[in-house]
C-alpha cells in the first residue's frame, strides 16, 4: 500500500469510538485514593499496609503482569499486527532494532549494568510522563517554553524518585539522601512552575489537566518520601498504561467494529470476542505467560538443542527488547499524520 493511500483523508465522523479527555482526567482519583490509603495506613494501622507491600513493584509478581508490560505487549502487536503500519515504519523499526541490539546487546560487555539501568530507567520514566504530557498538551495549549518547562521539570523530578525506588537497596545512606533532597528540591521548583504557567491555560478544564500532571509527580514524591514505594510506582503506571488501553481499544474497534481486516480479529470474530477486549484479554495472557513459563521453556529448548542457557532470555531479553521498542515508536506512531491516527478522535474537553 503507498503512502498515499495510508494517509489518505478520512472522515472523524465515521469513528464509532472516542479517546475522552474527561475519562482520561478521571484517571488521576487514584492519586487522593492512594494518599488517603497511606493516611489510614500510618495513623490507622500502624503501617500495616506498608509492611505488607513488597519492598519494590518488581518482587510482586501480580504486578508485572497487571502494569507495565501488558501494555507494551498490546502496542506490539497492533503495530506489527498491521502489514500497512509494518511497510510505513520499518526503516525505523530496523534502525532502532539495530541500535537496541549494539547498544544494550553488545556494549552491555562493556558499559556497566548501573549505567544502563540508569539509562533505562530514564527513558522509561520520560516515555510515562511524555505520554501524559503530550495527551495534555491539546487541553491545556501551553506556549511551547511552558510546555517543555513543565515536561523536564517533571521528568527530571520523575527520574530521581524512580532511582530511589529502584536503586535504594544499592545506595548508601547519603546517597539516598542526596537522592530524595534533588527529587524535593525538582518537585518544588515544578509546582512554582505551574503556578506560572497556569495562567496561559485557557480554560478551566485546561487548568485540571495541568494540575493533575503536576500532582502526579508531586504525589509520587511524597509517597516515596514516606517509603510507600509500592503506592508511588502504581499511581503514575495505572495511570499511563489506561491511558495507552483508551487509545489502542479506540483504534481497534474503529478499525476493526465493522469489519476485521487482519487474521487476529477474524480469530477474535470467530471466537465471539468483542473487538474491544482482543488486545487487552491477549496481552494480559501473553505477559502472564512470558513472565511465569517464559525463561524455562526457552532454556529448555536451549538446554536440549545447543546444551546451553541464556538468563532471563524472555523476562529480560525479550520484553526488555519490547520495552525499548515501545518507548520508540510510541513517540510518532500516534502522531498527526500517522496512519494509526486515521482511527483516533477526541471528546470530552
Amino acid at each position: 500500500m503507498s503512502a498515499q493511500g495510508i494517509l489518505a483523508p478520512y472522515q472523524l465522523s465515521k469513528l464509532k469510538l472516542s479517546v475522552s479527555f474527561r475519562f482520561l482526567l478521571s484517571l488521576y482519583a487514584i492519586i487522593p485514593l492512594c494518599l488517603v490509603a497511606l493516611w489510614l495506613d500510618q495513623y490507622g494501622f500502624r503501617h500495616a499496609l506498608r509492611d505488607m507491600l513488597p519492598s519494590s513493584p518488581s518482587h510482586f509478581l501480580l504486578f508485572q503482569v497487571l502494569f507495565g508490560t501488558p501494555h507494551i505487549i498490546a502496542s506490539s502487536l497492533l503495530l506489527f499486527g498491521h502489514v500497512d503500519y509494518v511497510n510505513t515504519f520499518k526503516n525505523k523499526l530496523l534502525g532502532m532494532t539495530l541500535f537496541i541490539a549494539v547498544f544494550f546487546g553488545i556494549g552491555s560487555l562493556f558499559i556497566p549494568y548501573r549505567v544502563l539501568y540508569i539509562i533505562s530507567a530514564s527513558w522509561t520514566v520520560y516515555h510515562v510522563l511524555k505520554q501524559q504530557h503530550g495527551v495534555a498538551k491539546a487541553v491545556c495549549r501551553l506556549p511551547s517554553w511552558a510546555f517543555y518547562l513543565q515536561l523536564w521539570l517533571s521528568v527530571s523530578a520523575g527520574i530521581f524518585i524512580y532511582m530511589g525506588i529502584f536503586l535504594k537497596n544499592s545506595l548508601t545512606s547519603l546517597q539516598a539522601d542526596l537522592v530524595l533532597q534533588i527529587a524535593s528540591g525538582l518537585t518544588a521548583v515544578l509546582l512554582i512552575s505551574t503556578l506560572v504557567c497556569q495562567k496561559y491555560v485557557p480554560s478551566r478544564f485546561g487548568v485540571y489537566f495541568l494540575w493533575a500532571n503536576t500532582l502526579l509527580v508531586v504525589a509520587s514524591w511524597y509517597v516515596f518520601s514516606q517509603q510507600y514505594y509500592f503506592l508511588a510506582i502504581l499511581m503514575p503506571r495505572l495511570v499511563h498504561d489506561i491511558t495507552a488501553y483508551s487509545f489502542y481499544v479506540s483504534h481497534d474497534v474503529n478499525r476493526h467494529g465493522d469489519q476485521p481486516q487482519n487474521a487476529l480479529f477474524r480469530l477474535a470474530a470467530w471466537c465471539h470476542l468483542p473487538v474491544a477486549l482482543v488486545l487487552p484479554v491477549l496481552s494480559f495472557l501473553l505477559t502472564y505467560l512470558l513472565q511465569v513459563y517464559g525463561d524455562d521453556l526457552v532454556n529448555v529448548i536451549l538446554q536440549t538443542l545447543f546444551s546451553t542457557q541464556i538468563y532471563k532470555a524472555v523476562t529480560l531479553g525479550l520484553i526488555g527488547y519490547l520495552a525499548l521498542m515501545h518507548y520508540y515508536t510510541e513517540a510518532f506512531v500516534w502522531a498527526a499524520g500517522s496512519p494509526l491516527r486515521r482511527y483516533i478522535r477526541f471528546s470530552g474537553i
